[in-house]
């Protein structure tokens, strides 16, 4: 636990040796951890404020939460009544549908990373397993916990994202409410079965409205599993619903500026609105003013209910990096230049983590060209062929390109996407899709 010097805000800092996790190999999930958060300004999301980085640690500076794992809290307290249940799930489905419309799938949702604050609310941690997702693309990694995974994750088979999600998120709500797991077993076989079989003791105290609901949920047929949209119309989540949580315009909240915040911090650092203002709509998140901006506002939610700081803990729209998929792109797009575009990451960030399951299946199928050169390489190489051809490019991420190219005669745009994956330890795939 930290202390910001000037508000006197506690923060939480976590602490990552930099030898300790190239040895563990999880720098890829680091990475993800990091770029996701930065995404999210969600009052049921745990916030990272900053990242600070020396030769030998990587600090995390983090919302501090007083309360500890929602787990922990059923192992002591037992099952939760229905009413604390239902809102803690309200609470916990927002953030989930919030991570989903920013693009981002978190795979990993359990009661050990849904931390409680003070005042009993949720807040969604450790997105170390999230990927971001694309439409048309699907993931194949079996990653997660066992007892919270899906049957097509832990089959191996292709999945979209959400729908894992919805599934975890349904093992949440009947742990909030029987105070056990659906599926569990200490055999691992034994209990992949039941999970695939999808069939689960349901108690009789159970209201008749959520055991339909938890049966949508925990359908083994994705296709068939209950989306965001289907759980918002259900009549039982529908219950003492506050609004905030899933509000009719969520791009409004993000242009709002907190003027009591603005006056506070520039009181704390003796500096003008228009400096604080310039930071907040810099993109960057390190800056010491948009720190101690956010710590400000996020103080004070901790003192309010819940209800009332929906619009307080979104930031404005320039606050989201380029990884913020959220959004259309827009239909311009610069003109291809001499140099070809730096990858900032590496691919351990922008793909899913390998299985450590044995037995998976895995897909001997691929579409595009494959290739065992150096990502960089290829990209290197990708950027001087569109060039070469005159097509237009927007750079979504190192590894991901959106081209276009005008018909001189019609005058019509035809667009492409590119993006490589990488598929072993040698070889990587150039994928290309046609965009209409």
């Amino acid at each position: 636990v930290g202390k910001h010097e000037l508000t006197g805000h506690k923060v939480a800092v976590k602490i990552l040796n930099r030898q300790k996790i190239r040895s563990l190999d999880v720098v890829g999930k680091i990475r993800r951890e990091i770029q996701n958060l930065k995404l999210f300004r969600h009052p049921h999301i745990i916030k990272l404020y900053q990242v600070i980085s020396t030769p030998t640690d990587i600090f995390m500076v983090m919302e501090y939460v007083s309360g500890g794992e929602l787990f922990d809290y059923i192992c002591k307290n037992g099952r939760l009544d229905e009413k604390e249940s239902r809102r803690l799930f309200q609470q916990i489905l927002s953030g989930v549908d919030y991570c989903h419309r920013h693009m981002v799938v978190h795979r990993d949702l359990k009661p050990e990373n849904v931390l409680l604050d003070a005042h009993m609310n949720a807040k969604i941690a450790d997105f170390g397993l999230s990927n971001m997702m694309s439409d048309g693309e699907f993931l194949r990694t079996s990653c997660g916990s066992p007892n919270y995974a899906a049957p097509e994750v832990i089959s191996g088979r292709l999945y979209a994202g959400p729908e894992v999600d919805i599934w975890s998120s349904g093992v949440i709500l009947y742990a909030l409410l029987c105070g056990t797991l659906p599926f569990d077993d200490d055999h691992v076989p034994t209990l992949f079965k039941k999970i695939c079989d999808g069939i689960f003791y349901t108690p009789q105290y159970l209201n008749p409205s959520v055991i339909s609901l938890l049966k949508h949920m925990l359908q083994v047929d994705p296709m068939k599993r209950a989306t965001v949209r289907n759980i918002r119309e259900h009549e039982w989540f529908k219950q003492d619903l506050p609004k905030y949580l899933f509000p009719e315009d969520p791009s409004y909240s993000s242009t709002m500026i907190d003027d009591e915040a603005l006056k506070e911090v520039c009181e704390k650092f003796e500096c003008t609105e228009e400096e604080v203002l310039s930071c907040l709509y810099s993109q960057n998140h390190q800056d010491p003013l948009v720190v101690a901006y956010h710590l400000i506002i996020d103080n004070r939610r901790i003192m309010n209910e819940a209800k009332d700081f929906y619009l307080a803990t979104s930031p404005p729209d320039s606050f989201l990096d380029d990884h913020n998929l959220s959004r259309p792109h827009p239909e311009r797009v610069p003109f291809l230049v001499a140099e070809a575009p730096r990858p900032r990451h590496t691919l351990d960030e922008l793909n899913p983590q390998k299985s450590k399951h044995q037995g998976v299946r895995r897909a001997k199928w691929h579409l595009g060209i494959r290739s065992q050169s150096r990502p960089n390489d290829i990209m290197t190489e990708v950027c001087r062929a569109i060039k070469q051809l005159d097509y237009e490019w927007k750079v979504v991420n190192p590894y991901y390109l959106r081209v276009r190219k005008k018909n001189p005669v019609t005058s019509a745009y035809s667009k492409m996407s590119l993006q490589l994956y990488q598929v072993d330890s040698r070889t990587y795939l150039l994928d290309f899709r046609s965009i209409d």
